[in-house]
């Protein structure tokens, strides 16, 4: 079984982000993850190539994941505006 901190564990020490928000989608048995990744090492990637880093990432892992929804993979650039609007919505 692969737990949510095995998952944060090795896309930490693989792709040093900025931002890493894991999330067990399956219910507690380690299945099923979904993924925000914010690293510098996207820059100048495109959005497939960002995709096989982290699934690159969690190799041992997707041994025993049936399914990884990656729903971010941001550079720090692109993600910065989205959490400063985030935190302007939320101010006003």
């Amino acid at each position: 079984m692969v737990t949510k901190e095995q998952v944060e564990a090795s896309l930490t020490s693989k792709l040093k982000p900025i931002h890493l928000e894991v999330t067990d989608i399956s219910g507690g048995c380690g299945s099923s993850f979904e993924v925000e990744v914010v690293s510098e090492q996207f820059e100048g990637k495109r959005l497939l190539e960002r995709h096989r880093m982290v699934n690159a990432a969690l190799e041992e892992e997707m041994k025993e994941i049936h399914a990884l929804s990656i729903k971010k993979a941001q550079t720090p650039q692109q993600w910065k505006p989205l959490q400063d609007s985030a935190t302007q919505a939320k101010d006003a």
